[in-house]
């Protein structure tokens, strides 16, 4: 990393006031500096970038094309940067802290509804929930652990089995009164909801019921779960959905089973640890209270941990 390269923080700082009252005097009276201080401070920055960032325009400053283009990575930086601090501080006054990335509609649908327990009885942990819907690197996002669907390989990391994940197929209990569906071939004519990230699941599912799964395609897509369960429940179509996400639901009857033909999806889910968080207390307590969780038909034999596979993910 070069130190010379790395801006200081209160230029920044100079640069988006400035830009955004389009005043220097303003910026001066916002950040309680003087006129020249601010000046100076984005001076010093458009020398270390080389970049003229503002044009005078009679009484006022405008951004430059450059400044324009700087701007939106200021802004950003600027703001995980507030965040990075009030993390800090909030960390701060707990003993413990603890940083989870999660799949979004896992997160929202199983995660969160069960943390209250965790959080009771580790009151001392300050917890810290992020949704990440695909891999990324533990060097780049300081996470202490992943809830991961897909195969136990993640470079650099130890992939602890969760649970195996089964879908059936779903509909509103208006659209199931409409469709009155008898046999699963009936389906084929039935307007179907699709994950853009599992294009095949439907297909699969009529591969195992013996159908043609050229008729397994048509119908509208979404790229989350959350969605489809929501498209479900007003009634856009038939869902084939993983039964932990709309536990709920089937307990109130929102959505019904058309069909007692579930299908165990091709991956699981599993926790993934970072190997330099292995010694982590925090971050194991926390993975032995998920798997503490689930219930004990959706865990197999695959519950050993398998370490450091280099898939790349």
């Amino acid at each position: 990393m070069r130190r010379r390269l790395i801006p200081d923080i209160v230029n920044l700082q100079a640069f988006e006031c400035a830009a955004r009252h389009q005043n220097f005097s303003r910026a001066a009276e916002e950040l309680n500096l003087t006129q020249s201080a601010v000046s100076r401070q984005i001076g010093d920055l458009e020398q270390q970038t080389g970049l003229k960032l503002f044009e005078r325009v009679r009484q006022r400053v405008v951004l430059s094309e450059a400044g324009l283009r700087l701007l939106p990575e200021v802004k950003d930086l600027l703001l995980r940067s507030e965040r990075l601090m009030i993390g800090a501080v909030a960390a701060g006054q707990m003993k413990l802290s603890l940083k989870v990335a999660t799949l979004p509609t896992f997160g929202t649908r199983w995660l969160v509804p069960r943390l209250g327990r965790f959080l009771d009885e580790h009151r001392d942990i300050a917890v810290t929930v992020e949704s990440r819907s695909k891999p990324f690197s533990f060097d780049e996002d300081n996470f202490d652990l992943a809830i991961h669907y897909g195969l136990p390989a993640w470079a650099g990391a130890v992939a602890t089995f969760l649970c195996n994940e089964t879908v059936l197929p779903v509909a509103s209990r208006g659209l199931a009164r409409r469709l009155a569906l008898v046999s699963p071939e009936e389906l084929s004519g039935a307007p179907l909801l699709h994950l853009t990230t599992r294009p095949k699941l439907w297909a699969q599912w009529f591969d195992l019921q013996g159908l043609p799964s050229e008729n397994a395609y048509p119908g509208a897509r979404f790229d989350q779960f959350s969605m489809i369960i929501a498209a479900a429940i007003a009634g856009l179509g038939v869902a084939l959905l993983p039964t932990y996400l709309i536990e709920e639901e089937l307990k109130a009857g929102t959505l019904l089973p058309l069909f007692d033909l579930p299908m165990p999806t091709e991956n699981s889910y599993y926790v993934v640890m970072p190997e330099r968080k292995q010694t982590n207390e925090t971050a194991t307590l926390f993975q032995n209270w998920l798997l503490s969780e689930v219930a004990p038909g959706s865990r197999s034999a695959a519950n050993a941990a398998v370490p450091n596979l280099d898939a790349g993910l």
